[in-house]
């Protein structure tokens, strides 16, 4: 009979191709071969891995084959006393004994059919048999397979990428240890338990049900072992030192295999284990992907116990006695200093800088991943998540390459002025005072590069916001009455309420003047016998040039510039 792929097989090996890392199966050899060849026995091997295709013409050539391979004989090994039915016999059950995975038998120069002792051999012995026609050349045969080696290859290291990918991913959620299982268990076909130092279960996966696509309950494959069954194989990956890999297997579906990796300190100390249950022997690839998960899980319980020693001691220390910031001996304090640099990555007297991040709209960094994100950039430990974004203290002086980085996708900065350890609180303080202009304007801004006075503070936008609101019944005049009322209250309001001074810088008289505050008075609604009104109309008048229409206002520029006042003179009329 002809070998016909059969199309309800074919794609139930595409299928199972995804979730089976790293090999070639009988099956999917036979399907790329050429239509001539006919298969003349089928061994029902076809799941089974095809390692290569070699052609011998040794009587035995069992010596030179691994497990799995296509042998491919022209049949010279039969001619003569090896045509015998024994001889054939013996040659097919070597065969089956070093565990090929199907013999090829090309026809010319030496046999027009394939030698029924042959084919009975194979059926006796149930090897896969197939006959090799003489247009088809063992080269072309033997390249068929080297092509889907080839493309399996490279469709394995892309299922390996993808599977490292979200391993990672799974170490920078919320939840690492417990997503991290999840996508194990997604990729491979196994339970998962991972274990603290204590023996105890810290968190679950169960192996992928058939066709769901995603991970599934903790309660499916291997909730069968019980936690207590395991303790057996617990003590000896806690009791033991170095890297190694213990084996158990239990009755329970899914856990005739059961594997457990010690989590090991960076001074070989055992911090936990993962244990991981099959029924299925694991290929190579699956193998790296489990590797890859004892690793990353490895860092995280490193990270958790061991690792970054100096934040959880500073922060300690400063939530036990947060006195001892300012007031401890100088041997405790310089101790403070000690861990808060190692946590900077600086030295004891190097500059340190706080630097508020505003989030970006519709941006919810509040994340691990947000996290270590924000901890990469400024290459520090000491990073808080805040409601309005996030707050970290670095030794970085944060360049325009780096400011850069973080405002491409929209985030903004305040980034504070060098300071040292004793100033943080202060420095924390003056860097919160600017978060309203920097959210008003939409810009980052520098502690080093603002004006600290009120106007210098407020900043343009918000500035020219208060203007058009404190301003807005004299703005809504013509512009000739406009511009003449906001010229009288500058010029007054400058001069400290003095209705003499005024008058000769405006050209009026004094009771023209009188008469214009008080019409001013009257539209804005407000007592400019108040000092605080004073200062608010003062300071809304810095702005004006701000706004659309009108002009500069003459003060612009001296934003920091107060009222006149006379010397003996208190703010009030005169």
């Amino acid at each position: 009979m002809h070998f016909t792929p059969d199309p309800g097989r074919a794609a139930a090996v595409a299928a199972d191709a995804p979730e089976r890392l790293g090999f070639v199966t009988l099956a999917q050899f036979l399907a790329q071969l050429p239509p001539e060849l006919r298969l003349l026995h089928d061994a029902g091997n076809g799941a089974g891995r095809l390692r290569w295709v070699e052609p011998s013409e040794l009587e035995d050539p069992t010596p030179y084959l691994l497990d799995g391979e296509f042998v491919l004989t022209a049949g010279l090994p039969f001619l003569g006393e090896g045509g015998g039915e024994p001889q054939v016999d013996a040659y097919v059950r070597r065969l089956v004994g070093a565990h090929v995975g199907a013999l090829g038998f090309g026809l010319e120069p030496y046999f027009d059919a394939v030698p029924e002792a042959v084919v009975q051999a194979c059926r006796r012995h149930n090897l896969t048999l197939v006959e090799v026609p003489q247009t088809v050349p063992f080269a072309a045969v033997g390249l068929e397979f080297s092509q889907l080696l080839e493309s399996d290859n490279a469709r394995t290291f892309r299922q390996l990428a993808d599977t490292s990918r979200q391993l990672m991913r799974a170490v920078l959620s919320a939840r690492p240890e417990h997503e991290l299982l999840a996508a194990l268990v997604q990729r491979i076909p196994v339970w998962a338990v991972l274990v603290g130092a204590d023996g105890r279960v810290r968190a679950r996966g169960a192996a992928t049900p058939q066709g769901t696509g995603r991970a599934g309950s903790v309660h499916g494959a291997g909730a069968a072992v019980d936690p207590a069954a395991l303790q057996p194989l617990l003590a000896r990956l806690l009791a033991g030192s170095g890297p190694r890999v213990e084996v158990d297997s239990f009755d329970a579906a899914g856990s005739s295999r059961v594997f457990g990796y010690p989590l090991r300190s960076t001074r070989d100390a055992n911090l936990g284990a993962l244990v991981l249950g099959t029924d299925e022997p694991l290929t190579p690839a699956q193998n790296s992907v489990v590797s890859s998960a004892v690793g990353l899980l490895e860092l995280l319980v490193r990270q958790r116990t061991s690792g970054s020693l100096a934040p959880s001691q500073l922060a300690t220390a400063l939530l036990l006695h947060p006195e001892s910031a300012t007031s401890g001996g100088d041997r405790h304090v310089n101790g403070l200093k000690d861990l808060l640099a190692q946590s900077v990555s600086s030295t004891r007297s190097g500059q340190l800088r706080v630097v508020l991040g505003l989030r970006a709209a519709g941006d919810d960094n509040n994340s691990v991943r947000g996290l270590l994100e924000w901890r990469r950039m400024f290459d520090t430990k000491l990073v808080e998540l805040t409601e309005y974004g996030f707050a970290a203290i670095t030794r970085l002086k944060v360049d325009d390459t780096l400011l850069a980085e973080v405002e491409r996708p929209g985030w903004r900065l305040v980034i504070g002025s060098a300071t040292d350890f004793a100033g943080l609180a202060g420095a924390y303080q003056r860097a919160s005072s600017l978060r309203p202009r920097v959210q008003a304007t939409g810009r980052s801004v520098r502690v080093d590069d603002v004006t600290w006075s009120v106007t210098g503070l407020l900043g343009e936008e918000a500035g020219a916001m208060l203007a058009a609101r404190l301003l807005e019944p004299v703005l809504a005049l013509e512009p000739e009455r406009r511009d003449t009322l906001l010229g009288v209250l500058r010029a007054w309001l400058g001069e400290n309420g003095s209705w003499d001074a005024t008058a000769k810088i405006t050209g009026l008289h004094r009771n023209s003047v009188r008469r214009q505050i008080g019409v001013l008075a009257e539209l804005l609604g407000t007592d400019f016998n108040q000092a605080q009104a004073r200062a608010e109309f003062w300071i809304a008048l810095q702005y004006t040039g701000g706004l659309p229409d009108l002009p500069a206002a003459p003060d612009a520029g001296r934003a920091s510039q107060e009222p006149r006042q006379e010397k003996g003179q208190l703010p009030q009329d005169r």
